[in-house]
């Protein structure tokens, strides 16, 4: 279902044969926009006519909206304002990872339909554009896709329930104390039941991506994204109970060749160092870190600043090492 935020191209989008759940007319602030459409309000696409945002001419009104919603769900629906329409505009909000923009009521439902990527509107980007207009032009956006600064660590269980969703909502709620933290889930909507409106999702993680270029950090649950490229590091999950191992095992008896390189961290764990001695000798295998079962509901965690500062967030001070570490017959 969509919803369609509209102003004055109301008649025309209202013929838009699209399935709805929800629509609003009139004109906007970017915090009423994202007032109206929460986090746990799930929509496929928005249709956004632009005149419903105030004073949208201004690209800083644009890049606030940018960050407080998922740009990938929204197609802009453009007037024919020469403000709009200049190649500065259009550029940055590319920049600013808005790749779904229109002026056609067609290429609308096109794009609900068939979004576009970033090579779909790489010739609108200038990435050296600087306006030579004094009066009414726009300021090129800080923004830049390329920001050294940012953080992209994607969660991936690899034995079935590892804790994915879980364990970035918790490392989100620590690591947001000392850095500029977004959690977002891929393809699903789990985030919804830890009734946290920060919380993301995203079925574009490219976009979400490079619409939240000014965070430091981006703890991304990939369910079944398969472009894990996009994360600049990936913890692989296993929770090393006998059973999920078992069935790890049966299914892909190669599975830890294929992670042989890689940060592998054991999650709700109940292994002594020991334990996690044994299961690198038997597997094979380098464990990256061991997270013991962890109470949700608490705000701080021992276990996941040790965690956190053994990746490098060196925001975290280190205090006494307290890594809670029987031997497998499943690796044969």
């Amino acid at each position: 279902m969509n919803v369609i935020v509209s102003n004055k191209n109301q008649d025309v989008l209202a013929n838009l044969d699209i399935d709805l759940i929800k629509s609003i007319n009139g004109e906007f602030t970017p915090e009423e926009i994202a007032a109206q459409f929460p986090p746990n309000f799930y929509y496929n696409k928005m249709v956004l006519d632009i005149t419903a945002i105030k004073n949208y001419t201004n690209i800083n009104v644009i890049q606030e909206l940018s960050l407080l919603l998922d740009m990938s769900k929204v197609v802009l629906f453009l007037d024919d304002s020469d403000a709009v329409n200049s190649p500065v505009y259009l550029s940055q909000l590319v920049s600013m990872g808005i790749y779904n923009f229109t002026k056609t009521i067609a290429a609308v439902k096109f794009l609900i339909e068939n979004p576009n990527s970033y090579k779909d509107v790489a010739s609108y980007h200038q990435l050296n554009n600087v306006s030579s207009k004094s009066d009414n032009s726009v300021q090129r956006d800080p923004i830049q896709l390329d920001d050294a600064r940012l953080r992209v660590i994607g969660f991936k269980n690899v034995t079935d329930g590892a804790g994915s969703t879980t364990l970035v909502y918790m490392l989100k709620k620590q690591l947001e104390k000392q850095y500029g933290t977004i959690a977002v889930e891929v393809n699903k909507n789990d985030f919804i039941y830890l009734n946290d409106k920060s919380l993301q999702t995203t079925t574009d993680l490219s976009s979400f991506i490079n619409s939240n270029q000014r965070a430091e950090v981006i703890l991304v649950d990939l369910n079944d994204e398969e472009n894990e490229d996009l994360c600049s590091e990936i913890i692989y999950l296993i929770e090393p109970g006998l059973i999920k191992l078992n069935k790890l095992i049966r299914k892909d008896s190669a599975i830890f060749d294929k992670l042989k390189g890689k940060k592998i961290v054991l999650n709700q764990s109940i292994l002594t160092n020991k334990d996690v001695q044994d299961f690198e000798y038997e597997s094979n295998s380098k464990i990256f870190f061991n997270i013991p079962y962890l109470d949700d509901k608490k705000e701080y965690h021992k276990p996941l600043e040790d965690f956190l500062i053994e990746m490098e967030f060196t925001r975290f001070k280190p205090t006494t090492e307290t890594k809670s570490k029987n031997i497998f017959s499943i690796f044969k």
